[in-house]
């Protein structure tokens, strides 16, 4: 058989920092701008991603940029570390991408750059990539998520029509981290504060408490992995939401860094729904 060629990496994107804004005390926005955006284009997901990337430090690469010959003439160790961050805000006039970060300090990689990011640096990244957006002819609407999932909650929510039914449940850590939005009328959040319980616990609570209404649900479900299982389950078994009408991943796990849920993301998606489908 004839060996396969190698995959040629994606080719990543160059941006530089406009301005930095602390929306709310755990939550920096960072606007990126520049000549490397001008062919970037998002399209009709309102989870649309890119996949940041991070050089380990005190390592530099050569110019032009090129991840193909990163990897082969650097040591894995020395490759970028990526980290995956929803479009909050995309601005095809003025050529601007918007991306929110949760801060906790010096925890972690990304929020810990986005806390001290200046105006002229630059970022690199890949994509975008997306799968989900309010089906328009879905009866009514659920959006649940934490801290994580609260940038697509909020561009799903902005791009939903007046009128629309809609049930929005953010879990964050108090009243400090509750954001507005610019949404139709009608169309508001339930904001759920965590008060120092586990994540997701209180949203479990909310949603298996909600009376639901009739008709077609169309239901996004995003954040730390142990609650969105214990929500599949209520949703695909108690409430016997069709699979399709569901947008549902843990974006994170506690306990694990990010490094080493994505590399059992995949399989424990695959178990988890085997076991709620069996």
């Amino acid at each position: 058989m004839a060996e396969q060629p190698a995959r040629k990496a994606p080719k990543a994107r160059e941006a530089q920092v406009v301005r930095t804004e602390r929306i709310t005390p755990h939550m920096v926005r960072v606007v990126l701008g520049g000549d490397g955006l001008a062919t970037f284009e998002v399209g009709e997901y309102t989870d649309h991603y890119v996949k940041l990337l991070f050089a380990p430090e005190g390592v530099s690469y050569p110019e032009p940029f090129d991840m193909d010959r990163i990897r082969a003439e650097y040591p894995r160790e020395q490759w970028p570390t990526t980290r995956t961050y929803t479009v909050r805000g995309w601005d095809p006039v003025h050529r601007e991408l918007t991306i929110d970060f949760v801060v906790h300090g010096d925890e972690g990689l990304a929020g810990p750059w986005a806390a001290r990011a200046q105006a002229g640096e630059t970022m690199r990244f890949l994509g975008p990539g997306g799968g989900y957006a309010p089906d328009p002819a879905a009866d009514w609407h659920l959006l649940v998520g934490d801290e994580s999932a609260l940038p697509a909650i909020a561009v799903a929510l902005e791009r939903l029509p007046e009128g629309a039914r809609v049930h929005a449940f953010v879990e964050v850590a108090d009243g400090s981290e509750e954001q507005k939005f610019s949404t139709a009328a009608g169309v508001e959040v339930t904001w759920i504060h965590r008060s120092g319980r586990t994540t997701g616990a209180a949203l479990l609570e909310a949603v298996r408490n909600l009376d639901f209404p009739e008709g077609d649900v169309h239901a996004f479900v995003h954040g730390e992995a142990g609650f969105v299982k214990e929500l599949r389950r209520h949703l695909r078994l108690e409430r016997q939401v069709p699979r399709e009408r569901l947008s549902i991943s843990g974006y994170w796990r506690a306990g694990k860094t990010d490094e080493a849920w994505r590399a059992i993301k995949r399989e424990w998606n695959d178990q988890v729904e085997r076991e709620q489908e069996s």
